[in-house]
């Protein structure tokens, strides 16, 4: 006896249309950005388009909004690839609603949008804590290295980039003297496009020049940030202006030979990764809420170091929230007199000296009177108590935007757009910890 099937024909024609948001299950993450974007200001993203008149047709804002932080909330962050989901993708289709934008529309979205996108984090943060699901009762600070949109080949050294030049310009004043060269000899010579040529070596010159004048311009900051002055004589000098013995090893202004500058992404930096090696990378900075795992402050940088972080993320949450938080838990990548002086007021810091599992060297305490009280603060229970704490609350959400998310590496280039885009990935991934929370 033949099985009795449920009906399967590919080819049936619904007689009555369907409702989209049926085609989700209830509780998708899909419904609740839906839902929660409804919810947001969005006048500013509106001002854009008000003054093109009635005739200009631009995507709804919200639509785009939609598509974009559902795409950076699934691990799909290429414009190519969310255009390619809005053709594929169940959820890409309920939240487009019957949208197809181009991929170049995507891109351009996100990129004249930076500013109202980072916007959004704030109120997503602000209705999280509506939602019970942030009280600043205590917060974590760390950061974790990113990697830039630029090939680490695309870089060069300061010292490669003074060989570089003067190789250049002797191939360019041979050039020169070859266009001008008119005997005989030169006409049974191979072709070749002189101007062309000179062009292509002057335009990489003038290109490795910036990036000297950058790297320049960089260590001169840094120097003055040290004490320095461009006619100190490479001799160092204390308070007073007496030189105090010994001599520095390169003159004002003029970085280490291994010092490298990026052609694709000037505003990046080399930075060790993971695992052994280094990339041009940025510094990320995230603030998280005990509560319920919410990022409730993410910032970025584009220096390595962490140490002078932790008064400008406490700061972000007091600006986003009303109020600082009551305990603030960091690692000793943070630790700075000026850091606990600036913060003394503000908030219970319980900062680590020395790295977990080693020593640090002695605190004087007549010169670093807040750092010697935090070394003594640390050795309480209480303290080392809360600082057990801090691994298990800083550091999961970094895991789980390069691990779950699978965000390893910025879509955008130049300080201000990779610091939007930071906050976009934060956002999206409070939107599914939030939408976890409330399905729970």
């Amino acid at each position: 006896m033949a099985a009795n099937y449920l009906p399967y024909e590919t080819q049936q024609m619904l007689l009555l249309p369907e409702a989209i948001q049926d085609w989700l299950p209830e509780g998708h993450l899909a419904h609740f950005i839906s839902d929660t974007v409804d919810t947001l200001e969005l006048s500013a993203f509106h001002a854009r388009y008000d003054k093109d008149g009635p005739r200009n047709q631009p995507f709804h804002p919200a639509m785009m909004i939609k598509v974009l932080v559902y795409g950076y909330a699934t691990g799909v962050f290429s414009s190519r690839k969310i255009a390619r989901k809005l053709q594929e993708d169940v959820a890409f289709r309920v939240l487009a609603a019957g949208n197809f934008p181009a991929h170049r529309t995507i891109r351009d979205f996100r990129a004249f949008h930076l500013k109202e996108l980072s916007e959004l984090f704030v109120q997503v943060v602000r209705l999280a804590r509506e939602m019970g699901l942030v009280r600043l009762g205590t917060i974590a600070v760390d950061g974790t290295k990113v990697k830039a949109n630029a090939s680490r080949h695309k870089a060069m050294s300061y010292g490669h980039m003074l060989k570089a030049e003067a190789e250049l310009k002797a191939q360019i004043d041979a050039l020169l003297k070859r266009a001008q060269q008119a005997d005989e000899a030169e006409k049974n010579e191979p072709e070749l496009d002189i101007p062309a040529e000179i062009a292509r070596r002057q335009d990489r010159l003038d290109a490795i020049a910036a990036a000297r004048t950058r790297l320049e311009q960089r260590q001169r900051e840094a120097d003055l940030e040290r004490g320095r002055s461009d006619d100190d004589d490479q001799k160092p000098r204390g308070k007073d202006g007496k030189p105090k013995g010994g001599r520095y090893k390169r003159p004002f202004g003029v970085p280490q030979d291994k010092d490298q500058d990026n052609f694709t992404d000037p505003d990046s930096r080399i930075m060790p990764r993971a695992g052994g090696g280094f990339d041009p990378a940025y510094n990320a900075q995230t603030a998280v809420d005990d509560t319920a795992h919410i990022i409730v402050a993410a910032e970025l940088i584009n220096n390595a170091s962490d140490v002078h972080e932790l008064p400008p993320m406490v700061e972000a949450v007091k600006d986003t929230l009303g109020a600082y938080p009551e305990q603030t838990l960091a690692d000793a990548g943070y630790r700075s007199e000026a850091v606990f002086e600036a913060l003394a007021e503000r908030t219970d810091l319980v900062v680590a000296i020395g790295r977990e599992g080693k020593g640090h060297r002695a605190i004087n305490e007549t010169t670093l009177p807040l750092t010697s009280a935090m070394v003594e603060k640390m050795k309480t229970s209480e303290a080392r108590e809360a600082y057990r704490r801090r691994k298990w609350l800083a550091e999961p959400p970094n895991g789980w935007i390069k691990n779950v998310l699978g965000f390893r590496q910025f879509s955008m280039r130049g300080l201000h757009r990779v610091r939007a885009e930071w906050k976009l990935v934060c956002m999206a991934l409070n939107l599914r910890r939030m939408a976890s929370m409330s399905a729970g």
